[in-house]
């Protein structure tokens, strides 16, 4: 078994009673519903922080480097791909 720790959070009572209706309708208890809820929104942020630092790290590449796609060879990559070619990712340049 994992080991859990206590926490508090305040919630209001109208968030309290919706959450409570929903653990009704899907016949759980309110603290599991809120520890999904709690899991999903950690993991969304999560992948959202991964996001945010690739694309901070593809930025600062970028700005030492020079090199990058126009958008016009990105939609045309893309549009190759879509139509079923097996197309290569474009060089990037300067």
């Amino acid at each position: 078994m994992k080991t859990q720790v206590s926490a508090s959070v305040r919630i209001t009572p109208a968030l309290h009673a919706r959450v409570i209706t929903l653990a009704e309708a899907r016949q759980r208890t309110p603290h599991a519903i809120m520890v999904q809820a709690i899991e999903s929104f950690v993991s969304r942020e999560e992948q959202r922080e991964a996001l945010r630092q690739e694309a901070k790290a593809a930025h600062e590449h970028y700005m030492q480097t020079g090199l990058h796609l126009t958008n016009a060879e990105v939609v045309d990559w893309i549009d190759k791909i879509i139509q079923g070619e097996k197309a290569p990712m474009p060089k990037c340049h300067i």
